[in-house]
């Protein structure tokens, strides 16, 4: 048992707290310059394909109002984010629980109608890595590769926590399966190397953060509801920054969020403001972590 565990930090060594502070942290940061195509930015566009996993990860025990709502992020929501992204030819990324793409196959030939998008790996059924035993994650993690490497015929190299809670093992499964990279921490907003206990681990990291993801936001029954116009106001407010630091600029969102008409056409209007601004290149995460990945090899 770790010195740490079960006791609340006022009570820690020094010791202790920086064994803690040092199990996950940021390494180097890798930024090239300029990125691909000469761009001076990059720009990450991402969609957690969860239908209906958050409300049957609980056994069942939701209201169909609400499993519904995970539906139409399938049967509704991811047709007008791909039909949108073909329309301004921008590839991005889907992480999908395998749960969804079992309980609807079609998601992943919907995706793949556009041979520039990525499917990731986004849990079995939406579990938290913090709820599992070590081999149940182990086992889960497994399975999720296997149906989303039958359904696509291509083995998904890039991995998202459920609600990004995840834990310093599930590097370690990471590594031990051959990821690229991780798109679950939030110590930088540009790419960095992931360290273990201060040891660099290859792992690429491709931040988030709770600000650019449209499920803390744009839930009208949540505290931290933002209508989707404002929303849209801090969204380019980041790009902006991004593009004068010549770094990345990401966001995070949910078909059965974004996929509604009033806030498909906040992503519309924000595809539309970087394309006239010029010099950004859109490209999926595993595209962006191959090139962040070359700057460990220098």
């Amino acid at each position: 048992m770790k010195e740490s565990e079960n006791i609340p930090g006022w009570r820690l060594t020094e010791d202790a707290l920086r064994e803690l502070a040092s199990e996950i942290t940021a390494g180097k940061s890798l930024v090239p310059s300029p990125w691909l195509e000469s761009a001076r930015v990059a720009v990450l566009l991402s969609f957690d394909v969860d239908t209906q996993t958050w409300e049957l990860m609980n056994g069942g025990q939701s209201s169909l109002s609400d499993r519904s709502q995970g539906e139409f992020g399938a049967r509704v929501g991811l047709d007008r984010v791909v039909d949108l992204l073909r329309d301004y030819d921008v590839p991005a990324s889907f992480f999908i629980p395998a749960v969804s793409a079992m309980l609807h196959p079609n998601i992943v030939e919907t995706i793949q109608s556009s041979k520039a998008h990525e499917i990731g790996v986004h849990g079995w059924i939406h579990e938290h890595p913090t709820w599992l035993e070590p081999d149940e994650e182990l086992s889960l993690m497994e399975r999720s590769i296997d149906v989303l490497t039958r359904q696509s015929g291509i083995r998904p190299l890039g991995y998202r926590a459920p609600a990004y809670d995840i834990r310093a093992y599930t590097f370690e499964l990471l590594e031990k399966l051959g990821f690229l990279y991780d798109s679950s921490l939030m110590a930088d907003d540009r790419p960095y190397e992931i360290l273990a206990k201060g040891e660099p681990t290859g792992l690429v990291e491709l931040p988030v953060e709770w600000m650019r993801d449209d499920a803390t936001v744009l839930d009208p029954r949540g505290d931290n509801y933002t209508p989707p116009r404002d929303w849209l106001g801090v969204l380019i407010d980041e790009f902006d920054v991004a593009y004068e630091e010549k770094t990345v600029f990401s966001v995070a969102m949910h078909p059965r969020t974004i996929g509604h008409r009033s806030r498909i056409v906040v992503l519309r209007e924000l595809i539309e403001h970087i394309q006239a601004k010029g010099g950004a290149w859109f490209a999926t995460h595993r595209q962006v972590a191959e090139e962040a990945k070359k700057l460990l090899a220098g």
